[in-house]
């Protein structure tokens, strides 16, 4: 008898293991089939061009920041350029907007850039469940012709923001070139004035040529190559976020034209539904008619 109970025992604890071991498996496979579920539902080109625009947003606005600083301090200690002590717009002061400006861009795009990822999951979660309860409104085709405007228009933007920064790269290849040369040539009058580029006003002579101090300093700082490569690094983020807007672009037409080929799939059903309906009651009302009829 006791090897009976014991028997019993271990056939009850093995119907107990193979119980929860079920039970774990078909909630992994549960889990599984929610998370394919879950990442087929991401609209995986919005979220590369999102990527994308961020990655150009972060980099235009944190290096053109950088460099901007930068051009303070090599037009203070360099070039001896002083602050005005009127309110009146000189180079710190359109500096200081400019930085103001890239503090607005950061924000802005970084919300504008949640908005679009949030119309991706829209957009898509339109098209697969075109035939259940979801339906696409007039309201939501609306939203998305918007999104093409909006997203056009600051493509014109940022293609005008990246020729404003080919300028300072245009500056520093001058001086940084200039420098290369003086280095080289020996004994050559190259000189360096801001007023060429507008920075100072005309009446006030800030040149810098090759042979004072001040000159070779300059061209051996790590100011002027810091600032020269933030440049670079702010024009190639403003060129992203042009990449970003172009996809983005294409991104929404395509879901436009999908949507509103899904929208007259959906009139052809309603109208295909309305038409089986009438056909199935007049079908109904001549079977009655009949049968009155032989009655």
């Amino acid at each position: 008898m006791p090897q009976d109970g014991d028997a019993a025992k271990n056939t009850f604890d093995r119907g107990s293991l193979n119980s929860l071991f079920c039970q774990q498996m078909s909630f992994c496979e549960g889990c599984l089939e929610c998370c394919i579920k879950c990442l087929g539902g991401i609209p995986y080109p919005s979220l590369i061009a999102t990527i994308l625009l961020y990655a150009g947003v972060a980099l235009f606005c944190g290096c053109g920041h950088e460099a901007l600083s930068g051009t303070v301090t090599i037009l203070q200690n360099y070039f001896e350029v002083v602050r005005s002590p009127v309110d009146s717009l000189d180079v710190f002061t359109m500096i200081d907007i400019i930085k103001y400006v890239i503090y607005g861009i950061a924000s802005a795009f970084f919300v504008y850039g949640i908005l679009l990822m949030v119309e991706g999951f829209f957009t898509s979660g339109a098209i697969k469940d075109l035939y259940g309860d979801f339906k696409i409104t007039t309201c939501g085709r609306c939203v998305s012709a918007w999104f093409i405007m909006l997203t056009y228009i600051f493509m014109l933007a940022w293609l005008g923001v990246t020729a404003f920064t080919s300028l300072p790269v245009f500056i520093y290849f001058n001086i940084w070139n200039i420098c290369q040369n003086a280095t080289v040539l020996e004994g050559a009058t190259l000189c360096l004035d801001p007023r060429q580029y507008g920075i100072v006003p005309i009446n006030e002579a800030k040149t810098v040529c090759a042979g004072s101090e001040k000159f070779y300093k300059m061209c051996e700082s790590n100011e002027l190559d810091m600032t020269f490569h933030l440049f670079i690094c702010a024009l190639a983020g403003a060129g992203a976020a042009v990449i970003a807007m172009i996809h983005y672009l294409m991104v929404l037409s395509a879901n436009w034209a999908y949507v509103k080929d899904a929208c007259r799939m959906q009139k052809y059903e309603d109208i295909k539904s309305k038409e089986e309906q009438e056909l199935h009651d007049i079908h109904s009302t001549r079977s009655k008619e009949r049968l009155n009829a032989y009655t």
